[in-house]
Protein backbone atom coordinates (compact mmCIF):
# COMPACT_ATOMS: atom_id res chain seq x y z
CA UNK A 1 0.00 0.00 0.00
CA UNK A 2 1.20 3.36 -1.29
CA UNK A 3 2.11 6.17 1.26
CA UNK A 4 0.59 9.57 0.43
CA UNK A 5 1.83 12.36 3.16
CA UNK A 6 -0.79 14.95 3.22
CA UNK A 7 -0.85 18.95 4.78
CA UNK A 8 -4.41 20.25 5.95
CA UNK A 9 -4.55 23.84 5.47
CA UNK A 10 -7.86 24.59 7.53
CA UNK A 11 -8.31 22.73 10.36
CA UNK A 12 -11.59 23.67 11.31
CA UNK A 13 -14.08 20.77 11.60
CA UNK A 14 -13.71 19.59 7.68
CA UNK A 15 -9.79 18.99 8.47
CA UNK A 16 -10.74 17.10 11.59
CA UNK A 17 -13.11 15.09 9.78
CA UNK A 18 -10.50 13.93 7.03
CA UNK A 19 -8.53 13.34 9.93
CA UNK A 20 -10.63 11.11 11.44
CA UNK A 21 -10.89 9.40 8.28
CA UNK A 22 -7.70 8.70 7.95
CA UNK A 23 -6.83 7.61 11.59
CA UNK A 24 -9.57 4.65 10.57
CA UNK A 25 -8.34 3.53 7.26
CA UNK A 26 -7.84 0.11 8.66
CA UNK A 27 -11.39 -0.05 8.02
CA UNK A 28 -10.98 -0.23 4.25
CA UNK A 29 -10.13 -3.73 2.96
CA UNK A 30 -7.51 -3.93 -0.22
CA UNK A 31 -7.20 0.13 -0.57
CA UNK A 32 -3.88 1.05 -2.66
CA UNK A 33 -2.90 3.79 -0.63
CA UNK A 34 -3.60 5.29 2.87
CA UNK A 35 -3.14 9.04 4.13
CA UNK A 36 -0.35 9.87 6.54
CA UNK A 37 -1.16 13.47 8.04
CA UNK A 38 2.56 15.06 8.31
CA UNK A 39 1.40 18.81 8.24
CA UNK A 40 -1.15 21.32 9.33
CA UNK A 41 -1.92 25.09 8.72
CA UNK A 42 -4.17 26.88 10.85
CA UNK A 43 -4.70 31.00 11.61
CA UNK A 44 -5.05 30.20 15.01
CA UNK A 45 -3.55 28.04 17.75
CA UNK A 46 -6.78 26.54 19.00
CA UNK A 47 -7.42 23.11 17.35
CA UNK A 48 -3.64 22.41 16.76
CA UNK A 49 -3.49 20.40 20.02
CA UNK A 50 -6.68 18.29 18.87
CA UNK A 51 -4.38 17.10 16.11
CA UNK A 52 -0.85 16.95 16.90
CA UNK A 53 -2.05 14.60 19.98
CA UNK A 54 -3.89 12.21 17.66
CA UNK A 55 -1.25 12.44 15.30
CA UNK A 56 2.35 11.90 16.65
CA UNK A 57 3.06 11.78 12.44
CA UNK A 58 2.63 15.69 11.95
CA UNK A 59 5.89 17.14 11.95
CA UNK A 60 5.01 20.56 10.72
CA UNK A 61 2.05 23.24 12.78
CA UNK A 62 2.55 26.42 10.79
CA UNK A 63 0.04 29.47 10.98
CA UNK A 64 1.74 30.30 7.00
CA UNK A 65 0.10 28.05 4.41
CA UNK A 66 3.16 29.00 1.76
CA UNK A 67 5.78 27.30 3.97
CA UNK A 68 3.37 24.01 4.28
CA UNK A 69 3.41 23.98 0.85
CA UNK A 70 7.41 24.19 0.52
CA UNK A 71 7.51 21.16 2.78
CA UNK A 72 9.23 18.59 0.54
CA UNK A 73 7.45 16.08 2.68
CA UNK A 74 4.09 16.75 1.60
CA UNK A 75 2.75 15.28 -1.10
CA UNK A 76 -1.13 16.65 -1.30
CA UNK A 77 -2.78 18.34 0.63
CA UNK A 78 -6.58 19.01 1.51
CA UNK A 79 -7.80 23.05 1.58
CA UNK A 80 -10.67 23.52 3.45
CA UNK A 81 -10.70 27.72 3.98
CA UNK A 82 -13.75 30.30 3.36
CA UNK A 83 -14.35 30.56 -0.33
CA UNK A 84 -12.83 34.21 -0.49
CA UNK A 85 -9.08 32.25 0.13
CA UNK A 86 -9.72 29.63 -2.52
CA UNK A 87 -8.11 30.95 -5.66
CA UNK A 88 -4.89 32.48 -4.13
CA UNK A 89 -4.44 29.13 -2.31
CA UNK A 90 -5.30 26.38 -4.84
CA UNK A 91 -3.17 27.88 -7.37
CA UNK A 92 -0.34 28.12 -5.15
CA UNK A 93 -1.14 24.27 -3.96
CA UNK A 94 -1.21 23.14 -7.75
CA UNK A 95 1.93 25.50 -8.49
CA UNK A 96 4.04 24.05 -5.90
CA UNK A 97 2.97 20.59 -7.30
CA UNK A 98 1.23 19.37 -4.35
CA UNK A 99 -1.93 16.97 -5.38
CA UNK A 100 -5.63 19.22 -4.32
CA UNK A 101 -8.55 17.85 -2.53
CA UNK A 102 -10.35 21.39 -2.58
CA UNK A 103 -13.35 22.48 -0.72
CA UNK A 104 -16.69 23.61 -2.79
CA UNK A 105 -17.26 25.81 -4.44
CA UNK A 106 -13.68 25.45 -5.87
CA UNK A 107 -13.40 29.75 -6.08
CA UNK A 108 -15.92 32.69 -4.43
CA UNK A 109 -16.89 33.36 -8.64
CA UNK A 110 -17.08 32.07 -12.03
CA UNK A 111 -13.60 34.13 -12.58
CA UNK A 112 -11.87 33.09 -9.43
CA UNK A 113 -12.60 29.31 -10.59
CA UNK A 114 -11.59 30.03 -14.26
CA UNK A 115 -8.35 30.78 -13.30
CA UNK A 116 -7.83 28.12 -10.67
CA UNK A 117 -9.00 25.84 -13.87
CA UNK A 118 -6.11 27.68 -16.12
CA UNK A 119 -3.60 26.43 -13.59
CA UNK A 120 -4.50 22.95 -13.29
CA UNK A 121 -4.34 22.41 -17.05
CA UNK A 122 -0.71 24.13 -16.81
CA UNK A 123 -0.09 21.49 -13.98
CA UNK A 124 -1.08 17.75 -15.91
CA UNK A 125 0.72 15.92 -13.15
CA UNK A 126 -1.03 17.13 -10.49
CA UNK A 127 -4.54 15.41 -9.38
CA UNK A 128 -7.45 17.99 -8.10
CA UNK A 129 -10.56 17.33 -6.89
CA UNK A 130 -13.39 19.18 -5.22
CA UNK A 131 -15.29 17.34 -2.33
CA UNK A 132 -19.11 16.22 -2.32
CA UNK A 133 -18.92 13.03 -0.22
CA UNK A 134 -22.92 12.25 -0.08
CA UNK A 135 -22.57 10.40 -3.76
CA UNK A 136 -21.28 7.50 -1.44
CA UNK A 137 -23.89 6.57 0.11
CA UNK A 138 -24.47 3.09 -0.20
CA UNK A 139 -27.97 4.07 -2.14
CA UNK A 140 -26.84 6.73 -4.33
CA UNK A 141 -24.08 4.36 -5.72
CA UNK A 142 -27.02 2.00 -6.69
CA UNK A 143 -28.51 4.63 -7.87
CA UNK A 144 -25.81 5.45 -9.86
CA UNK A 145 -25.52 2.20 -11.30
CA UNK A 146 -29.46 1.76 -12.61
CA UNK A 147 -28.57 5.01 -14.76
CA UNK A 148 -25.47 3.30 -16.04
CA UNK A 149 -27.35 0.27 -17.23
CA UNK A 150 -29.74 2.22 -18.42
CA UNK A 151 -32.65 0.83 -16.31
CA UNK A 152 -34.59 4.44 -15.91
CA UNK A 153 -35.21 5.03 -19.63
CA UNK A 154 -36.17 8.67 -20.78
CA UNK A 155 -35.32 11.08 -17.59
CA UNK A 156 -39.17 12.89 -16.44
CA UNK A 157 -37.54 15.11 -14.47
CA UNK A 158 -35.15 15.09 -11.44
CA UNK A 159 -34.71 17.00 -7.90
CA UNK A 160 -31.82 17.10 -6.11
CA UNK A 161 -31.05 19.39 -2.65
CA UNK A 162 -29.29 20.18 0.35
CA UNK A 163 -31.76 21.51 2.88
CA UNK A 164 -31.00 22.26 6.66
CA UNK A 165 -32.30 24.46 9.55
CA UNK A 166 -29.16 26.08 11.36
CA UNK A 167 -29.88 29.88 10.49
CA UNK A 168 -33.88 29.65 11.24
CA UNK A 169 -32.57 30.74 14.64
CA UNK A 170 -33.09 34.81 14.44
CA UNK A 171 -30.49 35.17 17.22
CA UNK A 172 -27.62 33.35 15.93
CA UNK A 173 -25.03 35.84 15.36
CA UNK A 174 -24.08 36.72 11.37
CA UNK A 175 -20.98 34.28 10.64
CA UNK A 176 -18.40 34.63 7.06
CA UNK A 177 -21.51 32.10 5.22
CA UNK A 178 -23.51 35.48 5.20
CA UNK A 179 -21.26 37.79 4.13
CA UNK A 180 -20.02 38.25 0.34
CA UNK A 181 -16.28 39.22 0.95
CA UNK A 182 -15.54 35.67 2.65
CA UNK A 183 -18.65 33.80 1.22
CA UNK A 184 -19.50 35.54 -2.27
CA UNK A 185 -22.33 36.67 -3.89
CA UNK A 186 -23.61 32.95 -4.61
CA UNK A 187 -24.54 32.73 -0.76
CA UNK A 188 -26.06 29.39 -0.02
CA UNK A 189 -25.63 28.23 -3.95
CA UNK A 190 -21.81 28.71 -3.09
CA UNK A 191 -21.86 26.80 0.28
CA UNK A 192 -24.20 23.90 -0.59
CA UNK A 193 -24.73 23.98 -4.28
CA UNK A 194 -21.99 21.45 -5.53
CA UNK A 195 -23.78 18.90 -3.03
CA UNK A 196 -26.96 18.88 -5.18
CA UNK A 197 -25.16 18.83 -8.57
CA UNK A 198 -22.48 16.03 -8.02
CA UNK A 199 -24.87 13.69 -9.35
CA UNK A 200 -26.87 15.00 -12.10
CA UNK A 201 -23.01 16.58 -13.71
CA UNK A 202 -21.34 13.10 -13.11
CA UNK A 203 -24.84 11.77 -15.01
CA UNK A 204 -23.66 14.04 -17.76
CA UNK A 205 -27.13 15.87 -17.83
CA UNK A 206 -26.24 18.87 -19.43
CA UNK A 207 -27.60 22.51 -17.77
CA UNK A 208 -29.25 24.65 -20.88
CA UNK A 209 -31.63 27.60 -18.40
CA UNK A 210 -32.45 28.47 -15.21
CA UNK A 211 -35.32 30.14 -13.43
CA UNK A 212 -34.14 30.96 -10.11
CA UNK A 213 -36.08 32.47 -7.03
CA UNK A 214 -33.13 33.33 -4.53
CA UNK A 215 -34.64 34.80 -1.06
CA UNK A 216 -32.31 36.47 1.93
CA UNK A 217 -34.85 35.71 4.74
CA UNK A 218 -32.70 37.40 7.71
CA UNK A 219 -31.17 40.83 6.28
CA UNK A 220 -29.70 41.20 9.60
CA UNK A 221 -27.70 39.84 12.60
CA UNK A 222 -25.82 40.23 15.50
CA UNK A 223 -22.51 40.75 15.47
CA UNK A 224 -21.13 38.47 17.85
CA UNK A 225 -22.76 36.31 20.58
CA UNK A 226 -23.90 38.54 23.57
CA UNK A 227 -23.56 41.39 21.30
CA UNK A 228 -26.50 44.27 20.84
CA UNK A 229 -25.12 45.61 17.93
CA UNK A 230 -26.78 43.77 14.22
CA UNK A 231 -25.42 43.75 10.80
CA UNK A 232 -26.34 43.26 7.47
CA UNK A 233 -26.32 39.89 5.97
CA UNK A 234 -25.99 40.33 2.10
CA UNK A 235 -25.89 36.99 0.79
CA UNK A 236 -29.21 34.53 -0.06
CA UNK A 237 -30.41 31.79 2.47
CA UNK A 238 -32.46 30.13 0.02
CA UNK A 239 -32.00 29.16 -3.29
CA UNK A 240 -34.17 27.23 -5.59
CA UNK A 241 -34.17 27.00 -9.13
CA UNK A 242 -35.52 25.50 -12.12
CA UNK A 243 -33.08 24.34 -15.01
CA UNK A 244 -33.75 23.10 -17.91
CA UNK A 245 -31.88 19.95 -18.77
CA UNK A 246 -31.01 17.07 -21.47
CA UNK A 247 -29.83 13.52 -22.06
CA UNK A 248 -26.68 14.35 -24.16
CA UNK A 249 -27.14 11.06 -26.66
CA UNK A 250 -30.95 11.71 -26.97
CA UNK A 251 -31.19 15.27 -26.72
CA UNK A 252 -33.92 14.54 -24.66
CA UNK A 253 -34.95 17.45 -22.26
CA UNK A 254 -36.23 17.54 -19.13
CA UNK A 255 -36.66 19.91 -15.58
CA UNK A 256 -34.81 19.95 -12.76
CA UNK A 257 -35.28 21.75 -9.94
CA UNK A 258 -32.16 22.23 -7.58
CA UNK A 259 -32.70 23.45 -3.90
CA UNK A 260 -30.03 24.67 -1.64
CA UNK A 261 -31.87 25.91 1.61
CA UNK A 262 -30.42 27.32 5.10
CA UNK A 263 -33.62 27.92 6.51
CA UNK A 264 -35.42 24.63 5.96
CA UNK A 265 -37.70 23.81 9.36
CA UNK A 266 -37.57 20.57 9.96
CA UNK A 267 -34.61 19.59 8.26
CA UNK A 268 -31.45 18.97 10.23
CA UNK A 269 -29.07 18.56 7.38
CA UNK A 270 -31.12 16.48 4.72
CA UNK A 271 -29.72 15.99 1.27
CA UNK A 272 -31.89 13.96 -1.22
CA UNK A 273 -31.95 12.89 -5.63
CA UNK A 274 -34.94 12.13 -6.99
CA UNK A 275 -34.98 10.97 -10.55
CA UNK A 276 -38.05 9.95 -12.66
CA UNK A 277 -37.65 8.12 -15.77
CA UNK A 278 -40.23 6.12 -18.24
CA UNK A 279 -39.10 2.70 -17.52
CA UNK A 280 -37.56 3.64 -13.31
CA UNK A 281 -37.65 6.10 -11.14
CA UNK A 282 -35.90 6.61 -7.47
CA UNK A 283 -35.92 8.70 -4.34
CA UNK A 284 -33.23 8.95 -1.39
CA UNK A 285 -32.96 11.29 1.36
CA UNK A 286 -30.54 11.23 3.94
CA UNK A 287 -33.20 11.07 6.75
CA UNK A 288 -33.36 7.32 6.02
CA UNK A 289 -29.92 6.93 5.12
CA UNK A 290 -30.97 3.24 4.60
CA UNK A 291 -33.75 3.15 2.56
CA UNK A 292 -33.43 3.55 -0.96
CA UNK A 293 -37.20 3.68 -2.70
CA UNK A 294 -37.20 2.91 -6.14
CA UNK A 295 -39.69 1.72 -8.41
CA UNK A 296 -39.64 -0.34 -11.67
CA UNK A 297 -42.16 0.30 -14.52
CA UNK A 298 -42.74 -2.62 -16.96
CA UNK A 299 -46.59 -2.18 -17.24
CA UNK A 300 -49.53 -3.32 -15.23
CA UNK A 301 -49.28 -2.02 -11.32
CA UNK A 302 -46.70 1.42 -10.41
CA UNK A 303 -45.27 0.01 -7.14
CA UNK A 304 -42.34 1.84 -4.99
CA UNK A 305 -40.64 -0.66 -3.15
CA UNK A 306 -38.39 0.97 0.00
CA UNK A 307 -34.86 -0.95 0.20
CA UNK A 308 -33.12 -0.96 2.61
CA UNK A 309 -29.28 -0.79 1.34
CA UNK A 310 -27.42 -1.89 4.60
CA UNK A 311 -23.46 -1.21 4.08
CA UNK A 312 -22.69 -2.14 0.16
CA UNK A 313 -19.78 0.29 -0.07
CA UNK A 314 -17.79 1.31 -3.40
CA UNK A 315 -14.81 0.74 -1.42
CA UNK A 316 -14.92 -2.48 0.23
CA UNK A 317 -14.51 -2.35 4.57
CA UNK A 318 -14.54 -4.79 7.44
CA UNK A 319 -17.97 -3.44 8.20
CA UNK A 320 -20.61 -6.16 7.72
CA UNK A 321 -23.03 -5.36 4.69
CA UNK A 322 -26.26 -5.27 7.22
CA UNK A 323 -25.36 -2.65 9.41
CA UNK A 324 -25.62 1.03 8.87
CA UNK A 325 -24.34 3.60 6.68
CA UNK A 326 -23.54 7.01 8.06
CA UNK A 327 -21.68 10.62 7.19
CA UNK A 328 -18.34 9.98 8.75
CA UNK A 329 -18.09 6.50 6.27
CA UNK A 330 -19.15 8.84 3.48
CA UNK A 331 -16.56 10.60 4.26
CA UNK A 332 -13.81 7.74 4.33
CA UNK A 333 -15.66 6.64 1.57
CA UNK A 334 -15.13 9.97 -0.70
CA UNK A 335 -11.04 10.27 0.36
CA UNK A 336 -10.92 6.47 -0.72
CA UNK A 337 -12.46 7.47 -4.04
CA UNK A 338 -9.57 9.91 -3.95
CA UNK A 339 -6.47 8.23 -3.13
CA UNK A 340 -7.92 5.44 -5.38
CA UNK A 341 -8.16 7.16 -8.68
CA UNK A 342 -5.15 9.71 -7.55
CA UNK A 343 -2.97 6.13 -7.80
CA UNK A 344 -4.18 3.88 -10.03
CA UNK A 345 -6.31 6.77 -12.25
CA UNK A 346 -9.42 5.02 -12.57
CA UNK A 347 -12.43 4.41 -10.38
CA UNK A 348 -14.22 1.32 -9.77
CA UNK A 349 -17.23 3.07 -11.27
CA UNK A 350 -18.29 5.96 -13.34
CA UNK A 351 -20.40 7.13 -9.69
CA UNK A 352 -17.48 6.16 -7.49
CA UNK A 353 -15.00 9.34 -8.12
CA UNK A 354 -14.71 12.57 -6.23
CA UNK A 355 -16.07 15.72 -8.28
CA UNK A 356 -13.94 16.44 -11.29
CA UNK A 357 -12.45 20.11 -11.78
CA UNK A 358 -14.71 20.71 -15.16
CA UNK A 359 -18.06 19.61 -12.91
CA UNK A 360 -17.02 22.13 -10.22
CA UNK A 361 -16.88 24.78 -13.80
CA UNK A 362 -20.34 23.72 -14.86
CA UNK A 363 -21.84 24.20 -11.25
CA UNK A 364 -20.40 27.88 -11.36
CA UNK A 365 -22.16 28.42 -14.48
CA UNK A 366 -25.12 27.65 -13.21
CA UNK A 367 -24.70 29.45 -10.11
CA UNK A 368 -23.83 32.69 -12.34
CA UNK A 369 -26.93 32.36 -14.22
CA UNK A 370 -28.47 31.96 -11.77
CA UNK A 371 -27.95 35.27 -9.97
CA UNK A 372 -28.51 36.90 -13.53
CA UNK A 373 -32.04 35.05 -13.43
CA UNK A 374 -32.99 36.38 -10.05
CA UNK A 375 -31.95 40.26 -11.24
CA UNK A 376 -33.83 39.90 -13.98
CA UNK A 377 -36.79 37.88 -12.93
CA UNK A 378 -36.35 35.55 -16.23
CA UNK A 379 -35.03 32.64 -17.04
CA UNK A 380 -31.02 32.89 -17.66
CA UNK A 381 -29.16 30.52 -20.36
CA UNK A 382 -26.32 28.74 -18.68
CA UNK A 383 -23.22 29.68 -20.40
CA UNK A 384 -21.18 26.24 -20.44
CA UNK A 385 -17.64 26.51 -19.67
Amino acid sequence: MKTIRFGIIGCGLMGKEFASAAARWCHLIDAPARPELVAICNRSDKPFAWFTENFPTIKQVTHDYKELLANKDVDAVYIALPHDMHEQAYIDAIKAGKHLMGEKPFGIDRKANEAINAVIAQHPDVFVRCVSQFPFFPAVQQIGGMTDRGELGRIIEVQTGFLHSSDLDVNKPINWKRQIATNGAYGVMGDLGMHACHVPLRAGWRPLNVRAVLNNLVTERYEAKGSSKKVPCETWDNATLLIEAEQPDTRDRFPWTLRTHRIAPGEKNSWYVEVLGTQGCVRFNTRNPRQLERLQYTGGEQTWQHVQTGFDTAYPTITGGIFEFGFTDAMQQMWAAYLHEMVTGETPTRFAGCVRPEEAAISHAIFDAALHSAEDQQTAPIRQP
